[in-house]
Parts: structure tokens; sequence; C-alpha cells
């Protein structure tokens, strides 16, 4: 009887014990693969090019260089959020493998991994190491610099520095746009820090029974609705980087070449194109109230919409008002992803639009309602307060903005 005892005070403490570490644990939430586990080696870089600074290329890509300026690639380390959000996290060594992805950006050599997962790297001082270079972020040669060549999708131009033929522009994206969730005690679809594995899941979905008004200008979406991707393509650039007609280089020949704009959530024009919002008045149902319908529909974006990390999210307010302002019926939503990290990494749901997958509200009006107008109001947000709180983000810029707002006035209240 004792030994039983003993036993099963034993296997108490133990489970006490895995629990205890899981919450103390560090946050590893992916294994790091062999693709971004490594800086981007610059060592045989052209020598025309000797800092790698984006200004150097914009000496003879300027337009390219003037998009670039504007983008959140090149706040990717200077950015106060994710500084925040790195700090919080304890500086972890894997985020600054994307946000500051050149070997010559990062103060540290990475010589090896202590652990198989690789979040403990072997770290020494990088002589090479360049500050002025790290805030640029995600910088020209981070996409095009590859075995000492400048990648770009027309091969040879008779450049002053070597050029390799980019096969597929998306395959650029995927080294820190996609990353496996694959290690044990990690629970989710997607990876927290990519959307390219969403593209997959939602590429699958039908096509929609009815066809919907997109307001959407994005070069993957047809006029009808339909979807023109190439199924061999991912389409990250179809509609983050729109091509234009002009010059590689000014007083060179015109040709097609992709904007490096890379508008995403942080763009409200970027999102309202990607999204379908319609308030109506659906009728009369059969006991005599008016009915009204809030249709969403993701109809832009070939992941799901919001995307990138789960703190971002759609927010819905749906209301009846009264002449003086007040609400008077209400139905509130939020379209997020929602994880839980401790102690298993877990995706507990997740409500956010699905490509042409419509997510519908529906509002009544009673008769003893003093009602003279519906409203509805969706917002994107970028981060969530409390989230921001917590990692004592002192945001000077909104942290969400208004997608969608349409009112409908009753041409009498209800009585």
């Amino acid at each position: 009887m004792k030994l039983k005892t003993s036993i099963t005070i034993i296997f108490i403490i133990l489970i006490v014990v895995f629990f205890a570490w899981r919450f103390m644990r560090p946050m590893n939430i992916f294994i790091v693969e062999e693709k971004f586990a490594w800086p981007i080696d610059t060592s045989q870089a052209p020598p025309i090019l000797k800092t790698l600074s984006a200004k150097e290329c914009g000496a003879c890509h300027k337009d390219f260089y003037n998009e670039w300026r504007t983008t959140i690639h090149s706040q990717a380390w200077t950015d106060p959020y994710f500084q925040a959000d790195w700090q919080f996290d304890n500086k972890q060594h894997i985020c600054i493998l994307c946000h500051t992805p050149l070997d010559r950006q990062q103060p540290h050599k990475v010589l090896g991994y202590r652990d198989e997962n690789r979040w403990d790297p072997i770290l020494e001082d990088n002589p090479d190491y360049d500050a002025e270079l790290q805030h640029e972020g995600v910088t020209c040669a981070v996409c095009h610099l590859r075995e000492g060549k400048i990648l770009g999708v027309y091969g040879n131009t008779n450049a002053p520095h070597p050029v390799k033929k980019m096969d597929d522009p998306n395959q650029v994206c995927v080294r820190c746009h996609l990353v496996k969730p694959e290690k044990w005690g990690v629970f989710v679809r997607f990876p927290p820090c990519g959307t390219v594995a969403e593209i997959e899941q939602t590429r699958s979905a039908d096509a929609p029974k009815e066809k919907f008004s997109s307001q959407s200008s994005l070069a993957n979406i047809g006029k009808s609705g339909e979807v023109i991707i190439p199924e061999n393509s991912l389409g990250c650039v179809n509609c983050h980087m729109p091509l234009i007609n002009r010059p590689l280089v000014e007083g060179f020949p015109v040709r097609k070449a992709r904007q490096h704009l890379w508008r995403g959530g942080h763009d409200p024009e970027m999102v309202k194109r990607a999204l379908y919002a319609d308030l109506i008045e659906a009728g009369t149902s059969d006991d005599g109230k008016r009915v009204f319908n809030l249709t969403l529909v993701n109809v832009g974006a070939a992941h799901y919409l919001p995307t990138g990390t789960p703190d971002r999210y759609l927010s819905i307010q749906f209301r009846v008002l009264d002449e003086q302002g007040s609400t008077i019926k209400e139905t509130k939503d939020k379209l997020k992803r929602v994880v839980m990290w401790r102690p298993f990494i877990i995706d507990l749901w997740d409500t956010r639009l699905r490509r042409w997958q419509p997510k519908k509200y529906t509002l009544d009006i009673t008769k003893p309602d003093k009602a003279v107008a519906v409203e509805a109001i969706v917002k994107y947000h970028l981060l969530d307060e409390s989230r921001r709180k917590r990692i004592g983000y002192k945001n000077t810029t909104p942290i969400s903005y208004e997608v969608f707002r349409k009112r409908i006035e009753l041409k009498k209240p209800v009585s």
C-alpha cells in the first residue's frame, strides 16, 4: 500500500513539474528550418555593391528604391511595434533572421545551434556588422542577392553586376513567409509568423455560388469574381507587387516590371480592396419585423483576412440607432484567430474570413423600437489593446482603422 502511495505521489510531482516547465519554458513555436536558420551570405557580393545599402541600388533603380522606402519591409527592424514585441519575447534570435536577414545586418555570426530545433544559436561577434544596413530591414539585397549574383526576372540585361534569372518571383517570399509548426507540443494549422501555408488551404475552396460585386481591383481577381492565379504559382507578387510598364533603369527600354510596394494590413486601401462588405434591408419577416443583413466576403486575398500575426483581427459593430444616436439593439463580433500558447500551443478557434466563404449577420427591428437608422462598421485591428498594454507598446500611430461603414436611414421610426 505504501509503495502504491509513493508511486502515486511521485507521478503527481512529475506531472506538476512537467506542466510548470511547460509554463516557464522559452516559447519555441516551430522548428527553425534550414532555409532560414542562417543569415543570407553576402561574402560573394558583386564588387560594385560596396555596402549593399538600398541607396546603392537606388542610384540606378530610382523608382524601385523610392517605392521600397515607403514600405513596412524597409521598417522591418526599426518598426516600434516589432521592437516592443521582440524585447517582450526576450529578443529571440530567430526573429532577426527574417527582420534583418543579411549576415552583415547582424551583430553576431551564427556558428551553429545547440539544440535540434535551432532556437539556441552558437554566436560570436561579427566583424562585418553594419548598423546602418541593419536599420534598412528587408533591404534590396535580402531578396535579390544570391551566390554573388543579383536575382532578376529578365536574367542578363547587360547590368554592371552579374544577374541570375529568377524562375519564380514568389520563391523569395517563401523564405520568411512560410514556417512550419512541425514540433512536439505545437498543434496549430498555420504557423504564427507565416501566411503562405494559408494559401494552399484557401485555394482549394470552391468558387462562390453567388457572385459578389467585388470592390477589388487586385490582379488575381477577375471582373466576375473568378480566381485567376495559376495553380503552379503562389500568387504573392500578383497582389503585393502589381505589374506596370516602366524601364528597369531610367533611359533604358520600357518593360513590364513589378512595383516594390508590398502593401498589406498596414494599408487601409489594400484591405478594402480585398474585402467585399454590404449592408442591405432583406425584407420583412413573417411576424412583421424589418430584417437587415450585413455580408462580409474575402474576395481579394488568397490567404485568410486578416493574416499575419494572430494579434490582427476584424471587429464588427452592427446596430440599430434611435433619434439621439443611442444604440437600441446591437450585434458585435471579432473575426480573429485565438491561440493558446501555454502549456501547449493549440489553435482554439479561427473565425477569420477564408476566401469566398461569406460571413453574414442579421438584425431585425421590432415594433416597440424607436429606430431611425441601421448602421454597420467594420474595423481592421493591427493589435489588440490588451496585447499593446502587455508588451508596453506606446504607439504613435493608430492600431486600428475603418474598412467599411454604411448607414441605412429608415423612412420613419418604427412605433
